[in-house]
């Protein structure tokens, strides 16, 4: 597994890219993906009222996540690039400037 995470506005999100032989995790409507790299990641977005509270540069606002949708990638190379743009995504859709959102590569402790 590879863990891409970003920080930015005082906040993280970390999602994962499976490797070929691990399993992604399985959950009620998830698309059967084959391919060889599958990028997890939950998705997010600002709302007015309802939600979850989340303190971003300092100021408290709402989001609503989204069921997280496994996308398969036929190279490691590809799949960690598509992490990456979709964690500044996330960022830029709660008012944090993608170009501000550090990113960070690193190989999970199978252990």
């Amino acid at each position: 597994m590879i863990l891409i995470s970003g920080s930015g506005g005082g906040t993280d999100l970390t999602g994962t890219v499976f490797e070929r032989g691990e399993e992604p995790p399985r959950y009620k409507g998830a698309p059967d993906e084959d391919a060889p790299y599958v990028w997890v990641c939950d998705a997010f977005y600002e709302v007015e009222s309802g939600g979850s509270a989340l303190v971003v540069d300092g100021e408290e606002i709402r989001v609503a996540f989204e069921e997280p949708m496994p996308r398969g990638f036929d190279t490691r190379d590809g799949a960690i690039a598509a992490a990456k743009e979709h964690i500044r995504t996330q960022f830029a859709r709660i008012g944090v400037d993608p170009d501000d959102v550090a990113i960070e590569v690193t190989r999970a402790d199978p252990a």
